[in-house]
């Protein structure tokens, strides 16, 4: 894989060179100190993945970014950045990875590999799974692609669908997350899982985060922890790019 690497400041810029020449997987490495001369490099030269701190002087990384969207067949985009702001700009310009400085090695390492997995073609579609629930005494096979989120309910958990309906299944939260994680359910705070499929805005006020899941009776809005919001801000980030 050949990365383009683009940090105004050298420490910073060196020190990531160096990580990824150290990563087998990366065959070239290219540095540049400001995001005019990444776009002169990469009008001349190709290149898999692109390397962008954010705030430079001059052209800003996500304005880079705005413009290799253009290109007919543009690079992959990772953010390295100290800043966590910019993330919800990030997923809109569909980069792979979010990366927080310092940069730590194994956390390099994920990002060459999402962005490996995002050059390879996704599987074909399992059919969705059909899960039994029981009420008055009836068993329902509801899909599993109709179930925007899951809550706690003591050692059980509430199932919540598009139809606004909600059903109670013998499993603990912490189960089905186990199971379902595959199949895009997470964790997004100590009693909710959620449908990633089904998630139509992230909303941050007051540095506090939720999402909001769309039903057939409208629109719900699920609070998302604090411990949770970085992993659900890099899972979103992947699936944009999918």
């Amino acid at each position: 894989m050949r990365v383009l690497a683009v940090d105004d400041e050298r420490p910073a810029l060196d020190e990531l060179v160096y990580l990824l020449e150290a990563d087998p997987r990366v065959t070239e490495v290219i540095a540049c100190q400001s995001a005019t001369d990444g776009l002169r490099t990469l009008r001349e030269r190709e290149v898999d993945c692109v390397l962008l701190d954010i705030q430079m002087p001059g052209l800003s990384g996500l304005e880079l970014a705005e413009v290799l969207r253009r290109f007919r067949q543009p690079p992959t985009v990772v953010f390295v950045t100290a800043h966590e702001q910019h993330a919800v700009e990030a997923f809109d310009l569909r980069a792979v990875d979010y990366v927080l400085k310092p940069v730590r090695p194994e956390r390099l390492a994920e990002a060459v590999r999402r962005v490996l997995a995002d050059t390879t073609p996704p599987a074909p579609a399992a059919p969705e799974s059909q899960v039994a629930v029981e009420r008055a005494g009836v068993t329902r096979f509801v899909d599993r692609g109709d179930i925007t989120h899951v809550e706690a309910h003591g050692d059980y958990a509430r199932l919540h669908t598009t139809a606004g309906e909600s059903y109670l299944l013998r499993v603990p939260l912490s189960g089905l997350e186990e199971q379902w994680g595959e199949a895009g359910f997470h964790r997004i705070h100590r009693s909710l899982l959620v449908a990633l499929a089904h998630v139509t805005e992230v909303r941050t006020e007051a540095g506090r985060t939720s999402v909001v899941v769309g039903t057939h009776g409208g629109a719900v809005e699920l609070p998302v922890s604090r411990r949770h919001t970085r992993a659900l801000r890099d899972v979103l980030l992947r699936r944009a790019r999918a």
